[in-house]
């Protein structure tokens, strides 16, 4: 008895996963930022003289440093423009370190060795959030001797770890709110029910209402509104029973099916069968009798063979299980190109509630 117990307890959930991995606190979010920067310390991969925009960014640069030239004059490859771009994270503090990434955005041909001169970081607003500079890491190298190459990975893109520093904050606080509004990383009316019964569970009264299938608002009592860090901390802990809608991914470029634990078949007569169309010349030569006075000629024949595959028609039963929908596809002998015809073909059918989409 204590094992079935046990084992219901573990079936119940199953499907359950934590709020802090399903929703998250409105208004804490990433922030993006981006600024143009020289990449420098190149060894000749850099920009050529066509890219006309690093030459006068690397004049202008050397103009404010007190060197004046003409960016006409400028013949080097060791310097490359580049964009790079970065993720605030929320609550970042002045002096936070972030990691940025760093892209050609010229006709260099690699960044290796490179390292990032000061560059100013901006946000939506047009605001400076941070400012990056620092050596990048490449993944990948690039060698060219004698008209031969030899290249490795991406070589134009770049990476520096903590290479930004925060100096200014998004302002945001927690503190004296009236409500907590929870967001829904996948809106669900099932998902956000369930997760507001949760929460008034957790807190013994009626606090967490769904207002849509994305929200999910907790009333602040009079106590609570000091402490939002210690009720988000007690909340985040709590488990819920996802519902998702049922959905398959295929890509027909490469031939990729992913298919969630909710795709369910109903009963469908499938075959699939592929077409042969073999072409076999047959050269020969015509010669004539010696007393018919003709010519010996050349003669074609070709010969079209037509088949078919014999695949039977299968009845595929109406599945419960991922595993029960695979193992027949699977007993239809389809590959992954195959499968993705025969599911596009299953929905037009009506026998497959799922969402399918093709990328």
């Amino acid at each position: 008895m204590l094992l079935a117990a046990a084992l219901t307890i573990a079936a119940g959930r199953a499907g359950a996963e934590r709020l802090k991995d399903v929703a998250t606190v409105h208004g804490v979010r990433r922030n993006q930022l981006v600024g143009y920067g020289l990449v420098v310390g190149l060894k000749g991969t850099g920009d050529s003289y066509r890219s006309r925009f690093t030459l006068q960014s690397l004049a202008a640069m050397l103009g404010r440093m007190g060197v004046r030239i003409d960016p006409r004059r400028i013949l080097v490859r060791n310097v490359a423009a580049v964009m790079v771009v970065a993720d605030l994270p929320p609550f970042a503090r002045s002096g936070t370190r972030i990691d940025v990434v760093v892209s050609s955005i010229g006709d260099a041909r690699s960044l290796l060795g490179g390292t990032l001169v000061f560059t100013p970081l901006k946000g939506a607003d047009g605001k400076v959030y941070a400012v990056a500079q620092g050596e990048l890491a490449v993944g990948g190298w690039d060698m060219r001797s004698s008209g031969s190459s030899l290249s490795k990975n991406h070589t134009t893109v770049g990476r520096i770890p903590g290479g930004a520093v925060v100096e200014r904050e998004v302002p945001y606080t927690l503190q004296g709110l009236q409500q907590l509004q929870l967001d829904l990383l996948q809106p669900d009316f099932t998902t956000a029910a369930r997760l507001a019964a949760a929460i008034n569970k957790e807190l013994g009264r009626e606090l967490a209402r769904a207002v849509d299938p994305g929200t999910v608002q907790v009333k602040l009592e009079e106590g609570q509104r000091d402490k939002v860090v210690e009720l988000v901390a007690r909340l985040e802990g709590l488990e819920v029973a996802t519902s998702r809608r049922a959905r398959i991914v295929v890509s027909e470029k490469s031939g990729t099916v992913v298919m969630g634990a909710e795709v369910r078949l109903h009963t469908v007569a499938i075959t699939h069968g592929n077409l042969h169309l073999q072409i076999s010349p047959r050269v020969g030569v015509s010669q004539p009798n010696p007393l018919a006075g003709g010519r010996t000629t050349v003669t074609r024949e070709d010969q079209l063979d037509a088949r078919e595959s014999q695949k039977p028609l299968r009845v595929v039963e109406s599945g419960t299980t991922l595993g029960d929908v695979v193992q027949a596809l699977n007993a239809v002998g389809a590959t992954p190109r195959d499968l993705i015809q025969i599911l596009q073909a299953i929905k037009a059918a009506g026998a497959l509630p799922a969402e399918l989409e093709v990328i």
